[in-house]
């Protein structure tokens, strides 16, 4: 671990000192703009402020709340990016560079987009799933509407509510009789999607086939899903003799049949009522393997808490980012700016908890569905670590959370006075300190989630 730290360290250290080699010209001319503009943006704060006190009902875009604008709108959507206060950021003309290329590196922490694309025909779940990948129920303002009827014409994309570096696209059915799966996806343009996702509840039909080989000629992944399992079940279990584990074979065994052309691909049982069920988790897993391991952790943290495992996979994938957001928080230190690696080491925390609250599915949206889910409205009452309660009352401010770094706050700044060793001692401190508060944050998250899935009786799904 020592070796590792070091490694990062290093890295901290030798990114910082790109700043300084800069051109003295350069520096004085940004100096100049960023004063001026510095100058400028305050004026406006404080005359924007004396306007709102003047008239309640204006809203000044400082103090306005922020809404992303997607192709299907999330009414409820979280803020999850780290965020560093502007103002922190331009205190310092020198340091100008490095703070705004951190504060991009911090909005954008592990932000990678990913594209899943669902197609099958009429009726097969398509809209179904692509909610229950999203956590969100049917009568949800922004879920994907749902109906025998043929509801997609054109490529819709749906925003995951939470992570919106997340989209799921509802393609057009493939059920025409004059369906041609070359021209079908140039049409959808396939070079869009990371994977897809190939949907039926029944057997899968020619044009399913057709566009499944269609797909691997252009070495892209694809999955077969049978979905609604759980109507099938249900059918049969009014008959003698019923047994589940036959007809799950049953069912498998069949679609194996009208796939055999295509050397016995896997198919995953499914139901979007019950995705702790059947062949969802295995689905999981092979997407696991197959993607690449920076799609891998943005698949898994956007998936819904459905069980112990999963939620124990996204504790995983939360602990090895604490490297990067500390390493990040090391970076900021070295610059001489009283207060900037205390206000940022904040902004870190902030969001990187508020990040793994949601989720760990601990937001009050959540925890009402998983209630109505298994019938238990006492869940809520479990929530009782002060962290998780203040991030829910959206009381963890960047102030409260600068106090937990306070304590070293005047021997990071002392030790950043001192040329390039202090730079170099200061990140260290900076990232063992950042490091052991995110993982302390995360832990105490963690044991709050797993206490919820406990009370709801889900702690032996997996």
């Amino acid at each position: 671990m020592e070796k590792q730290q070091s490694t990062v360290l290093d890295t901290v250290e030798s990114k910082c000192n790109v700043a300084k080699k800069r051109e003295s010209l350069r520096k004085k001319r940004e100096n100049h703009k960023i004063i001026k503009n510095a100058k400028k943006s305050q004026d406006d704060t404080i005359d924007n402020k004396d306007k709102a006190k003047e008239n309640p009902c204006l809203k000044s875009e400082s103090t306005g709340s922020r809404e992303s604008i997607n192709t299907k709108p999330n009414k409820q959507e979280k803020e999850h990016i780290y965020e560093v206060p502007d103002d922190i950021l331009t205190r310092s003309a020198e340091y100008f560079h490095e703070t705004e290329g951190m504060k991009e590196q911090l909005k954008h922490l592990d932000n990678v987009t990913l594209h899943i694309a669902v197609t099958g025909s009429t009726g097969a779940g398509k809209s179904s799933f692509i909610n229950a990948m999203r956590g969100l129920q049917p009568d949800d303002v922004s879920a994907a509407p749902t109906g025998a009827i043929e509801t997609t014409m054109i490529p819709t994309m749906y925003t995951h509510p939470t992570m919106p570096n997340v989209k799921l696209w509802d393609l057009p059915g493939t059920g025409s009789h004059k369906f041609k799966a070359k021209k079908y996806l140039k049409e959808v343009k396939l070079e869009t999607f990371d994977f897809f996702i190939i949907i039926s509840s029944e057997r899968f039909k020619e044009n399913d086939i057709m566009l499944a080989e269609a797909i691997k000629e252009r070495k892209k992944l694809f999955y077969f899903l049978r979905s609604k399992i759980d109507n099938d079940i249900q059918a049969e279990s009014q008959r003698k003799g019923f047994d589940e584990q036959k007809v799950l074979s049953k069912i498998r065994e069949d679609c194996h049949r009208n796939l055999k052309d295509m050397g016995n691909p896997n198919v995953f049982l499914i139901s979007t009522f019950e995705l702790h069920k059947y062949d969802f988790q295995t689905l999981i897993d092979s997407l696991e393997k197959q993607l690449p391991a920076h799609k891998r952790d943005a698949l898994l943290l956007s998936l819904p808490v459905y069980s112990s495992k999963i939620l124990e996979k996204k504790i995983e994938t939360f602990m090895k980012q604490t490297w990067s957001a500390a390493a990040a928080s090391g970076c900021i230190a070295v610059a001489p700016v009283p207060g900037l690696s205390i206000a940022c080491d904040a902004a870190i925390l902030l969001g990187f908890f508020t990040k793994c609250y949601y989720a760990f599915g601990l937001d009050d949206e959540s925890i009402d569905k998983l209630s109505v889910r298994v019938n238990n409205p006492s869940l809520k009452s479990v929530r009782n670590s002060p962290l998780v309660v203040a991030i829910g009352q959206k009381k963890l401010s960047n102030k409260e959370l600068s106090a937990l770094t306070s304590k070293e706050a005047g021997v990071k700044f002392a030790w950043s006075m001192v040329p390039v060793v202090g730079s170099k001692i200061t990140a260290e401190m900076t990232y063992s300190a950042t490091l052991n508060l995110l993982r302390a944050g995360l832990q105490d998250l963690a044991d709050t989630a797993r206490e919820v899935l406990k009370a709801a009786g889900l702690t032996d799904v997996y």
